[in-house]
């Protein structure tokens, strides 16, 4: 089973690159950030809880987002093996995210970190809330966003950089550079 994570600030193409991902090599996309978009829409209760936070660009409490990934693994049968998209964002996240996946006798064999300079982050946040009228796709909303991003994920860089299984991937190049530098990272795994 191969379990991938991807992360990076807001607007760094993870969403983009974590679909490639799941594409080439069958595994089962994970992105909190969708199911919760997906539960807002639904205006379920935990959408709700979730549209307060992420109007403020605030991250969901840990116990939330764990719950939502225990309620997804007990509905998923997969043995190929996940991508996780901007998941785990905090330590306590990516401990969590090992149990569950110690459980299931496998583990993250790599993360991403898409790296990409603020300035063209912001660019292309405000172009993409332009194009799909997404209401965090605000100025203010962004940076406080990357704010967020910076003060409680860089961390879990750390966390999986002792693990010796972070690749740091400049994200500002094209589409398709990124992701050909990511399948060769992916690919170099089993050689």
């Amino acid at each position: 089973m191969l379990n991938i994570g991807i992360f990076g600030a807001p607007g760094s193409g993870k969403g983009t690159q974590s679909e490639l991902i799941s594409e080439k090599y069958s595994l089962y996309p994970i992105s909190t950030g969708e199911i919760l978009r997906r539960e807002i829409k639904d205006k379920t209760e935990l959408g709700k809880i979730a549209e307060e936070y992420i109007n403020q660009g605030q991250l969901l409490p840990d116990y939330l987002t764990i719950r939502i990934l225990v309620d997804l693994f007990d509905k998923v049968d997969n043995n190929k093996g996940y991508i996780f998209d901007g998941f785990p964002r905090t330590i306590s996240q990516a401990k969590a995210l090992d149990d569950l996946l110690k459980e299931q006798n496998t583990s993250i064999a790599i993360v991403f970190s898409l790296s990409v300079d603020e300035k063209e982050l912001i660019r292309r946040l405000l172009k993409r809330g332009k194009l799909f009228s997404r209401k965090d796709d605000n100025l203010e909303t962004i940076q406080n966003r990357l704010t967020v991003y910076r003060e409680q994920t860089e961390s879990v860089q750390e966390y999986y950089r002792k693990k010796g299984k972070l690749m740091e991937i400049i994200g500002k190049n094209s589409v398709e550079e990124v992701f050909e530098n990511i399948v060769e990272k992916i690919d170099n795994l089993f050689r």
